[in-house]
């Protein structure tokens, strides 16, 4: 089995993975070597966020600086939310209320569980930062 690579399927959840791996050992850059349209929709909410710093895409691979970040993950399953039921996932995966965030995939685009809330729409959970 050696020399055998492992594939995984979920591009965020690899990232995220990295990304706070990477915090935990002190560094704080991580380059990812695969890219996608979803993925670079997260990572530009998190600067926003200032969960990382800044991110560059070069070619197919993303350059990340971490920033004020202390857990990140990706939602799996991929639970489809409605504005009244995303209470629950708050409990659920950010520490305390007003603390971090949730990412929903809408269709409206990809946006924060606050955003959610004002627009009144709902959609599949992606990722939390705090």
């Amino acid at each position: 089995m050696e020399g055998i690579i492992k594939m995984s399927q979920d591009l965020i959840s690899d990232t995220l993975n990295q990304i706070l791996n990477a915090k935990r050992i002190g560094k704080e850059q991580v380059v990812v070597k695969r890219a996608s349209k979803l993925l670079l929709n997260v990572l530009e909410i998190a600067q926003k966020y200032e969960y990382i710093k800044d991110f560059k895409k070069t070619g197919k691979s993303i350059e990340i600086i971490i920033g004020n970040i202390n857990n990140c993950g990706a939602v799996k399953p991929r639970f489809n939310v409605t504005r009244k039921t995303l209470e629950k996932y708050m409990k659920r995966y950010l520490p305390a209320r007003d603390f971090g965030i949730l990412l929903i995939s809408t269709n409206q685009g990809v946006m924060t569980h606050q955003d959610s809330i004002e627009k009144k729409t709902g959609g599949c959970l992606i990722a939390y930062f705090y």
